[in-house]
């Protein structure tokens, strides 16, 4: 439904994709969905977000019926579902299992860690695979090729030595220099989305007052309360709005408004600002070479509403050998 989304996919990857409301695809131009092989979607999943406070009847958790619909229509011989964690604790989850079912596909589901694949970031996503020959958990989910160089003494023995530490923000920005200007660079990758905000004053003393990594609002609480907004010191729950990203470690989930601090742990880990598109994108493991198409506000919905592209590969390789095998029986 996202005409910008839309432009970067043709930029990247051909003319071959179409703005449509799925809902009224498969009602209204059911006979021209095309025959797949594979199906791959991400039905919305604010409907299932722990930051959606009003979950019940919210519409967007039943947009896996159409989707479905899709898969039957295109004849596919696999589908891969990507959504929040939340999913496959909801009841939605079972339907979705009662229907792939009906429709002759066994199914295998997993929550993955993105860090777990190379992706500086630490970002849980759920995933459903169905393949209508075969059992998909002989490869799914795929073998982690990174792992916490924190790991327990209980995890030693499952260590694999040929896993890679978890990579950083270091690893993914250190080297970028300080942001020009507020808005798309006319230059070339990756300084093009590498810009910064006007801040406020007030936010300037904010991120001043909370300068070490891995500071956030009960710092700031802590640090200077009359920099405080009372919304915050009454707040319940998470710690990391207004939180700093640490050198060493991978980044926390990165969403679609990661250039507001108070949103977030979307604070440098050194300089007074918020994270860059550029650095957003990089933390979602997006090659500089991508084209982004679109205003700012629409790239920063594209990069915080991907499935990380490292992640992607992962699962993207798991479901090939499933239909390569079925292709060759």
């Amino acid at each position: 439904m996202d005409p910008a989304s839309i432009a970067t996919y043709r930029a990247n990857f051909g003319d071959h994709a179409r703005v449509a409301d799925i809902v009224k695809l498969v009602e209204g131009a059911f006979d021209s969905i095309p025959r797949a092989d594979i199906v791959i979607g991400g039905p919305p999943c604010q409907g299932f977000s722990l930051l959606n406070k009003k979950k019940v009847g919210d519409a967007r958790r039943q947009l896996w019926r159409p989707y479905l619909d899709v898969v039957r229509a295109s004849g596919a011989k696999a589908f891969v579902m990507e959504n929040v964690p939340q999913l496959l604790d909801s009841d939605e989850f079972e339907e979705i299992l009662f229907e792939a079912k009906q429709l002759g596909f066994t199914v295998a589901s997993a929550k993955l860690l993105a860090a777990d694949y190379g992706v500086p970031q630490r970002r849980t996503r759920a995933f459903v695979v169905g393949v209508l020959e075969g059992d998909p958990s002989n490869v799914f989910p795929p073998p982690p090729t990174h792992e916490s160089p924190h790991r327990s003494i209980a995890n030693l023995f499952d260590a694999l030595p040929d896993r890679l530490p978890w990579r950083t923000v270091r690893d993914a920005i250190g080297e970028l220099p300080p942001p020009v200007g507020t808005g798309i660079r006319a230059e070339p990758s990756p300084l093009d989305l590498h810009f910064g905000r006007t801040p406020t004053e007030t936010s300037m003393a904010r991120y001043r007052a909370i300068p070490e990594q891995g500071m956030n609002r009960e710092d700031l609480l802590r640090r200077a309360p009359q920099l405080t907004p009372k919304c915050w010191i009454d707040k319940k729950g998470g710690t990391d709005l207004m939180g700093r990203l640490w050198w060493d470690r991978p980044a926390f989930t990165i969403r679609t408004e990661f250039f507001k601090p108070e949103k977030g742990r979307y604070l440098h880990p050194e300089q007074h600002r918020p994270i860059t598109h550029r650095e957003a994108a990089r933390l979602q493991s997006f090659p500089d070479s991508f084209i982004f198409c679109g205003t700012k506000i629409e790239i920063a919905r594209q990069i915080g509403n991907a499935v990380p592209p490292l992640l992607a590969e992962a699962v993207a390789k798991s479901v090939a050998q499933l239909v390569q095998s079925e292709v060759s029986l």
